[in-house]
């Protein structure tokens, strides 16, 4: 179960991979980095969100 998930701006380069792979749970700020969406449901999403962290290229998504 996804209880809560991060995203590290710092190390985010903003490719865009996670609101691909999850757009549900995930989208662009408006400094173009990574964010969740404000009423995400993270346990629906849990598979999706777990693809997002994976494919991450920076590894800027932790849960």
């Amino acid at each position: 179960m996804v209880n809560m998930v991060k995203v590290d701006k710092n190390l985010c380069i903003g490719c865009g991979t996670c609101v691909s792979v999850c757009p549900e749970v995930f989208e662009l700020d408006k400094d173009g980095k990574s964010k969740l969406k404000e009423k995400a449901d993270l346990q629906k999403n849990e598979a999706c969100i777990k693809d997002s962290i994976d494919q991450c290229p920076v590894d800027a998504i932790s849960k």
